[in-house]
């Protein structure tokens, strides 16, 4: 178990000195990963709290590796036992084991030892005063709860308490191999309950890992977010395709919107992405469903390296973002944006919107999406892009989906699942005339 906890304490140690968890779990040995993972979600959405209470217990703040071992154990307390199957004075015994093993913590096992006692004695009233601060109350960003409150002064507190729950785990069901009836026969054969969801989605009652699912190296399904899996359907419903239209995924890695665009028809179809090792898991995800298209590793916002001058029949461009949307599968997006962030990421998909807008055919259509919640990376951008190109036309159709099975008001759209990511999407199509 100290094992374990000193793994999630650095993993936690990396997300505080702005690296992902994804770039830090695969360094995880195998046969400890998933339990650090689940630990480290558990903690991220507890950090806000944690952070709070740990500077109540100490008046300056300790060495880094000691820090997030604090911080790590604290938020595994107030999580009021999930994620664990241990009592507190087991975990306070196991996170001081860990300082006596490692060189970096040793000389400050005291240090630790006498905060997490103090926290064990006196929790009820350490976590009234912390939370006096939102980021405590919420486990977000002081700025990330203000934002949220200007763009979504009715939902900003579902959405927030949503982002604090696991999300549950969608799969697309590939229909050019097997029928979505089919495949929940499948499941329920190997006793995995699933319910139907969209037009191509299953949902799982429990999250499984994909071993376990019916078919899934042979390509019957994929992991993929209900929200996500809007994507393909937007762009193509409500008009015939045949295998010459040609359509642009302009960010496409690691290609689960380009995979469900080729299942839904025969497209040319490029995909773009500005990395080539991401361009590497669009290509593995294509041989795994049985499915084919251009790949090309490139940056969409500079169409000279790339484009051939044919100009598309259909865009979709999933922009860069914050993630906004879903820090509930990625907990630690959360501590590792800044306010400033939003600003510079809404230039990027400016500069992207204006870059391809040129490159679609007249009578052509272009689906905007991020997975984000903020207005400025969804309704406020695509608001600014019809007031700059008069020969485009703005078809209705999701807008802001807001997690946490969120009554739409206006432009906001229930999330009748109360089960899908945080997105934006907008069908913007270009006048004949």
């Amino acid at each position: 178990m100290s094992e374990q906890l000193h793994q999630v304490a650095r993993c936690v140690l990396a997300v505080e000195q702005g690296r992902s968890l994804s770039e830090v779990l695969p360094q995880v040995a195998a046969g400890l990963r998933p339990g650090v993972q689940a630990l480290s979600f558990q903690v991220l959405r507890h950090l806000g709290t944690a952070r709070a209470v740990a500077s109540l217990l100490a008046r300056r703040p300790p060495a880094p590796p000691v820090q997030a071992l604090l911080h790590t154990a604290l938020a595994l307390l107030i999580g009021d036992g999930e994620g664990r199957d241990y009592p507190p004075h087991t975990l306070v015994d196991q996170a001081i084991e860990v300082t006596k093993r490692d060189r970096d913590t040793r000389m400050q096992s005291g240090f630790l030892n006498a905060c997490l006692r103090r926290y064990l004695r006196e929790a009820p009233a350490l976590l009234a005063q912390a939370r006096r601060e939102p980021a405590a109350v919420w486990n977000h960003p002081r700025w990330w709860v203000e934002r949220l409150q200007r763009d979504h002064p009715a939902q900003w507190e579902t959405i927030l308490a949503a982002n604090n729950r696991p999300g549950p785990m969608f799969l697309r069901v590939n229909r050019r191999l097997v029928s979505r009836d089919d495949y929940l026969g499948q499941l329920s054969a190997a006793g995995i309950a699933a319910t139907p969801t969209g037009t191509d989605g299953v949902v799982l009652a429990t999250p499984q890992p994909v071993e376990r699912l019916p078919g899934f190296a042979q390509g019957l399904c994929s992991v993929q977010d209900g929200a996500a899996q809007l994507a393909a359907e937007l762009l193509l419903d409500g008009r015939d395709w045949a295998p010459a239209d040609r359509v642009l995924d302009a960010c496409a890695a690691p290609g689960g919107k380009t995979a469900h665009l080729l299942e839904r028809a025969d497209l040319d179809l490029l995909a773009l992405d500005v990395d080539p090792r991401r361009c590497d898991r669009i290509h593995d995800n294509l041989q795994r469903l049985g499915l084919r298209a251009e790949v090309k590793a490139a940056d969409a916002g500079e169409p000279a390296a790339w484009w051939d001058g044919r100009p598309f029949d259909a865009i979709l461009l999933d922009a860069p973002c914050t993630a906004s949307g879903i820090v509930r599968r990625h907990p630690d997006v959360r501590w590792l944006r800044r306010a400033s962030d939003v600003d510079q990421l809404a230039a990027i998909q400016r500069r992207l919107l204006d870059t391809l807008w040129p490159l679609l055919k007249p009578g052509g259509r272009l689906l905007y999406g991020t997975c984000s919640v903020f207005k400025a990376e969804g309704q406020d951008q695509v608001a600014a892009f019809l007031e700059r190109h008069t020969d485009a036309r703005h078809v209705p159709v999701v807008g802001h989906l807001l997690p946490g099975n969120v009554v739409g008001h206006g432009e906001f759209n229930d999330n009748a699942s109360g089960g899908y990511d945080g997105f934006y999407y907008a069908r913007l199509d270009k006048r004949l005339d």
